[in-house]
């Protein structure tokens, strides 16, 4: 019966960490990231959540963009970039979106 309780516990506090985990919607509703022309997300807050996140979407859309540029022969840098564009021109009203000046902007 006490291991019952305990696997309970755990599974309790494993599954309130997944639920608390920072998700990109709300880091961009939160001002905490933004969009850049890159293809890839930037921190405007420097805190440890914010970074691993920010790793973390990166390293997938990395991934994702090295897939297209292979099936399409052409070069990462290049597939990264139209994405960068669209997720620019795309971001709603209230995130933020790092400019050709490199100064982050409030759409």
């Amino acid at each position: 019966m006490k291991k019952r309780y305990l696997w309970l516990i755990c599974a309790g506090w494993l599954f309130s960490g997944m639920a608390q985990a920072l998700t990109l919607d709300e880091a961009k509703q939160q001002g905490r990231v933004g969009e850049t022309l890159s293809g890839y997300i930037a921190p405007i807050k420097k805190d440890a959540e914010t970074q691993a996140l920010v790793q973390r979407i990166n390293t997938g859309r990395a991934e994702k963009y090295q897939e297209v540029a292979d099936s399409n022969h052409i070069a990462i840098d290049e597939v990264a970039r139209l994405a960068g564009q669209k997720l620019v021109t795309r971001a709603p009203a209230g995130e933020y979106v790092r400019g050709i000046n490199g100064q982050w902007l409030k759409k």
